[in-house]
């Protein structure tokens, strides 16, 4: 019997102890790497999922993403242990650029926040603003909230709600068993928050890739406080020199593309009957 075998790597001969080995060795450069930082949100709904591939086959690039909160992403970033961040924590997005760790905050997507809870919403929380929720939720701790905890974007809007709702959050943390910090991504603290019956706050997105396994309904999805802006940022090669900055910009051309942001706007159409997420190409969403 004839066994055809194709060798696509060269074969070198090294004596070792008497013996003969083969040692292949391809001859090829390594290949191209980018490191990315991105917020869970976007693994959760399993957007990276698709756009990893589509980038990776266009640029001839190997991606390595690293799925953290927004906190972490920065942190990141600051260490220079990645070449691009994508975040949505505005407010933290900025003051990174005026830093000069970022070089530039560029929008591509957006969706909006929900105030999630149990069906028989037992604060009666449903039909408010999400000041005034949060407000009932406090003074009467008639129902557990369960927060990300984690210093992500979500957990950066919570904080933000809290301060409009007239209340400093330290003050919130500290106020008794009804309110529980989970310390984890959304899709796991919507697990949490359904098992306990509890309210939370999560992005639409991340909701509806979950909605099939939790006991939770949207109670409060109003408001221009709920938006939630997407931002590729790469990092800025002044402060990190070793950054793949060139790469880092092909991303961001990339997702701001006509072909993207395509994508974007149909993505989970089918499925859930609305996207999970819209595009914004560069531009910063009126609401």
């Amino acid at each position: 019997m004839v066994r055809k075998v194709i060798l696509s790597a060269a074969l070198t001969l090294i004596v070792i102890g008497g013996a003969v080995v083969a040692v292949c060795t391809s001859g090829k450069e390594p290949q191209e790497r980018l490191r990315v930082a991105t917020t869970t949100s976007l693994y959760d709904t399993g957007l990276w999922g698709y756009l990893e591939p589509m980038f990776e086959r266009r640029y001839g690039v190997e991606l390595d993403i690293l799925y953290a909160g927004s906190g972490i992403a920065f942190e990141y970033g600051r260490r220079c242990d990645v070449d691009v961040i994508v975040t949505h924590d505005r407010v933290r997005e900025l003051q990174f650029v005026d830093e000069g760790w970022g070089s530039k905050r560029v929008p591509f997507a957006y969706n909006y926040f929900l105030i999630v809870g149990p069906p028989e919403d037992p604060v009666g929380i449903k039909g408010l603003s999400p000041e005034e929720a949060l407000r009932k939720l406090i003074e009467t701790k008639e129902g557990r909230f369960v927060s990300r905890g984690d210093e992500s974007g979500t957990h950066a809007k919570e904080k933000s709600l809290w301060r409009e709702a007239g209340f400093e959050y330290e003050v919130v943390a500290n106020s008794g068993g009804w309110y529980v910090q989970a310390g984890r991504g959304m899709g796991p603290t919507l697990s949490m928050a359904s098992e306990m019956g509890a309210y939370t706050l999560t992005d639409v997105g991340t909701f509806l890739s979950y909605k099939g396994k939790l006991n939770l309904v949207p109670l409060i999805d109003r408001g221009q406080s709920l938006l939630n802006v997407y931002s590729v940022i790469p990092i800025n090669a002044q402060k990190c020199p070793g950054a793949n900055i060139e790469m880092a910009d092909n991303l961001v051309s990339f997702l701001v593309s006509v072909e993207v942001q395509g994508f974007i706007s149909n993505y989970g159409v089918s499925e859930y009957g609305v996207p999970l997420f819209y595009p914004c190409a560069g531009a910063e969403p009126a609401s």
